[in-house]
């Protein structure tokens, strides 16, 4: 049977029932099949992904992007499934939340692997567990845990190179710091408003202090980027912190900032808002890499959209935890080949290979 997961253009649920009709299928057994009960390595697909977007997608100007996505879901039975917010839709629902981390370059961008997150009311209740096929082994992680855990199997393969960021979820989590500057992996990390930072002095200041103490020479206007309506411009500044091996656990040579970025066209009436970046990497990284790094983020937005749309990451009706690796494994894939082809075609000159499609 010749299958074609994801990548069916003009379907607008990719299910396993659409994409049964869609192959000439009599019914959706061979797709559930797929998904379900087939003997093949998920995770070992999961390992070819991450190395094909390399292939295809790699370069020095590479970035590692970490961030969760929700999956809005009926029942109580889909394996991590409960009521818990998601920015998927700004609210708490009743939802599963994946973990992922994506690639991004100037060549393209894809998501390359992925964890469920399974809350304690599932990991504590060992016979929900064992119904919805999850593995006795397997206990409960933050969202933190899980990004290392694919982060962890990037730099055993020795693929983990350039930057990586994250929202503040995983920048306000030490450990989380700690094992990227342990390993020598600079990082660009979003932290809250009232992280205390310290300074060179020794002092300890919240992050929003320390930006009001900087000088209107230490702002400089940059674009995150383009948005739906042209660039997105910022002011954007950066403050020296610590950077000893002692306080900060990182690696000699290396420099510790605040980076801030700042709105340029506040609502009347209104103070301008701020973005702070937790960084770390080499002392000579200039400033505008920082900032280059920091709106990379925005990058694996792309990637869930684009997965979404039209690879159908979230058209999944899969209840077992095994099964929703397997479809989201394929999703995956093929979404990063949709990413591939249109690198491929931007190097003959026909596309910008980082627009969305």
């Amino acid at each position: 049977m010749r299958i074609s997961v994801g990548c069916s253009p003009g379907l607008e649920r990719k299910n396993g029932w659409t994409l049964a009709e869609h192959a000439g299928a009599v019914s959706p057994d061979g797709m559930q099949r797929l998904l379900r009960t087939a003997e093949w390595d998920v995770d070992g697909v999961r390992d070819d992904l991450r190395g094909y977007v390399l292939d295809e997608l790699g370069d020095s100007s590479g970035v590692w992007i970490v961030d969760d996505t929700g999956f809005i879901k009926k029942g109580v039975r889909s394996a991590g499934v409960q009521r818990q917010y998601t920015g998927t839709s700004g609210k708490i629902d009743n939802c599963q939340l994946g973990v992922f981390l994506a690639y991004g370059s100037a060549r393209g961008r894809a998501l390359v692997d992925r964890e469920l997150y399974l809350p304690r009311s599932w990991t504590e209740n060992r016979d929900r567990c064992a119904g919805a096929g999850v593995p006795a082994e397997v206990e409960f992680a933050t969202k933190p845990q899980l990004a290392l855990d694919m982060l962890a199997r990037a730099y055993d393969a020795g693929v983990l190179h350039g930057w990586v960021t994250a929202d503040e979820a995983f920048g306000q989590n030490r450990s989380f710091r700690a094992w990227l500057a342990a390993r020598g992996v600079p990082f660009v990390l979003a932290t809250r408003s009232d992280d205390l930072l310290t300074c060179p002095d020794g002092r300890r200041h919240a992050a929003t202090d320390l930006a009001a103490l900087a000088g209107a020479g230490a702002w400089e206007r940059r674009s995150a980027g383009p948005g739906a309506h042209g660039e997105r411009l910022y002011d954007w500044a950066v403050l020296t912190l610590t950077a000893t091996a002692k306080t900060d656990g990182l690696p000699d040579g290396w420099g510790h900032w605040l980076l801030v970025r700042r709105q340029i066209d506040p609502e009347p009436g209104k103070d301008p808002e701020l973005a702070f970046y937790r960084c770390a990497g080499p002392a000579a990284t200039p400033v505008p890499e920082l900032i280059r790094v920091a709106a990379a983020r925005w990058a694996i937005e792309e990637c869930f959209q684009t997965a979404k749309n039209e690879a159908g990451l979230d058209h999944y009706q899969v209840r077992g935890y095994r099964a929703w690796y397997a479809h989201i494994t394929l999703a995956m894939l093929a979404a990063a080949y949709l990413a591939a082809t249109r690198a491929q075609e931007a190097k003959k000159g026909d596309l910008d290979p980082v627009t969305t499609a």
